[in-house]
């Protein structure tokens, strides 16, 4: 997350957040808010997006309003297309009223709605707290609406704080119920379940189906794995636009990152459409009860070296939540070999339930295969580039190795050619684009890795790792996996910086293809 003016969080359509926060120089305090978007379809007005800020209370300054007191900050939020502003609203929205300023420990919700065309927008964003003497900030964001009146789509997908039936109709209603979406990417422990909303369009024209199926459920967000004890199916009717509803209990949902997910099916269990939103889960109840776990008498509990146990918990981080990796460091500093293997037991069970010992045992031989093959004087292999790729993803589909690749390729600006009988002598420099020639590209040692299929991610993807020195060292150099190394200029480092900026090698080639 990114710290600029106030506290943003662009999760309902962009799966990404930002957290903003300016600083009020009056007294103090700081203007917080928490803003998200979504984007619908409505066959009669086309698409249009919803904006929704909420606001603390308590980090506003409070002024006399009669005989109470009340906070208003100034809004202005514009949606630009093509360099013109489509919509604009500029207004000042005032906090409920309180009786005392001790009083102020609360959040309120402003909504807006903007009716747009097709195509890509900016949506800006400006807040100004009216009684303090601080600039406004300003954010912006980039997004695309492509929805029409043909093609299958789906709105953004939403968490809401609170569902209950209407009463008179607002802003908020769809569907016979007033739906107040949850502004924000963090689910604390407090929050026992969470209920999700989103639309379906035009999928009649994909699917001549009567019933369709819908399945919710909540996924790793490092891994893609599906936690099968979240999922559910619903049937729904085959129609121009489908509401999608549903509630999911996540009391026991440990702390993590996650993606909710909700897809749209066939009767042959083919996805036609998807929608994802993450979130980060914190439930430090997870751990009650684990003394009372049979963990003495389980797989962890017959660990009983601790420099071993240390291994196999830092050979865990790869897979682990960003929680998890932080206990992690903090178990293997201090000595303590029965809280070790609890957290060994707890992590395991709470995957993979009554297969965790298999899991475990599988899992653990890929330490131990990291550590022999990759392990590097004084650099354990799971602390190798290499090492947490595969403990992270498992054995590649497919490596290649090379230790002294050659190739040969026409230079962009030629290559001269001297006709000496020497070898060493014939390639002598670049000469002008009108005579290209063919020239030798030495590569540093390097290995290529592929996955056939990654969790979360697209087919194909693939890991180049590097030999900088010739020291039997091996660094990550690039990936085009989601959340990996990206370097444009990689194969020109590999290469000795001997191919131009602009060219693309054959080791380039081989990265593409995938092997």
């Amino acid at each position: 997350m990114k710290r600029i003016a106030f506290l943003l969080s662009f999760f309902a359509a962009t799966c990404c957040a930002t957290i903003v926060d300016a600083q009020n120089v009056k007294n103090d305090k700081h203007l917080t808010a928490v803003f998200s978007y979504a984007s619908f379809y409505h066959p009669n007005i086309g698409p249009y997006i919803e904006t929704y800020i909420s606001f603390d209370a308590w980090n506003l300054n409070f002024v006399k309003a009669g005989d109470k007191y009340q906070a208003t900050v100034e809004v202005l939020i514009t949606v630009e297309r093509n360099d013109t502003i489509e919509a604009v609203k500029k207004y000042e929205l005032s906090s409920p009223k309180i009786a005392s300023l001790d009083a102020d420990h609360f959040n309120f919700l402003d909504v807006q709605r903007f009716s747009v065309d097709k195509g890509l927008h900016t949506l800006r964003v400006s807040l100004k707290d009216k009684n303090a003497n601080d600039n406004a900030t300003v954010v912006e964001e980039n997004l695309v609406l492509l929805y029409d009146s043909k093609h299958p789509a789906m709105s953004s997908l939403q968490m809401m704080a609170d569902v209950k039936p209407t009463v008179q109709a607002n802003i908020l209603s769809r569907g016979g119920y007033d739906m107040e979406p949850y502004v924000n990417d963090f689910l604390p422990e407090q929050i026992k379940e969470i209920s999700f909303y989103c639309e379906v369009y035009n999928i009649n024209h994909e699917s001549r189906e009567d019933n369709l199926y819908s399945a919710s459920y909540i996924e790793v967000l490092e891994t893609g794995k599906i936690l099968e004890s979240t999922q559910t199916v619903q049937r729904i009717e085959n129609d121009t636009v489908i509401p999608i509803f549903g509630t999911m209990d996540i009391s026991k949902l440990p702390s993590g990152n996650y993606n909710l997910v909700v897809d749209i099916r066939n009767r042959h269990n083919d996805k036609l459409l998807y929608k994802k939103v993450a979130f980060f889960r914190s439930n430090p109840s997870e751990y009650t009860g684990v003394e009372q776990a049979p963990v003495s008498l389980s797989f962890a509990g017959r660990i009983n070296d601790e420099t071993l146990l240390n291994e196999y918990l830092e050979g865990m981080a790869p897979i682990a939540n960003e929680v998890e990796r932080r206990d992690i460091y903090s178990l293997i500093k201090r000595p303590g070999i029965e809280e070790k293997q609890r957290f060994l037991y707890l992590f395991w069970t709470r995957r993979e339930g009554l297969n965790a010992e298999s899991a475990w045992l599988e899992y653990r031989d890929r330490i131990e295969y990291v550590n022999k093959n990759f392990s590097w004087p004084r650099t354990k292999g799971v602390q190798t580039d290499r090492g947490r790729v595969y403990l992270q993803y498992g054995p590649p589909d497919f490596v290649r190795d090379e230790k002294n690749f050659v190739s040969t390729r026409y230079m962009g600006g030629g290559v001269t050619i001297n006709q000496s009988n020497d070898p060493s002598q014939r390639v002598v420099g670049l000469q002008g684009p009108e005579v290209p020639r063919q020239g030798q590209i030495f590569y540093l040692p390097y290995q290529l890795w592929r996955y056939n299929n990654l969790p979360g991610d697209d087919i194909n993807r693939c890991f180049i790792f590097w030999d900088e020195f010739r020291s039997g060292f091996y660094k990550l150099l690039n990936s085009n996996a989601k959340g990996e190394v990206r370097d444009p200029l990689w194969e020109r480092r590999l290469s000795q910086q001997q191919l131009p900026e602009e060219m693309q090698g054959e080791v380039g080639d081989q990265f593409n293809r995938g092997y």
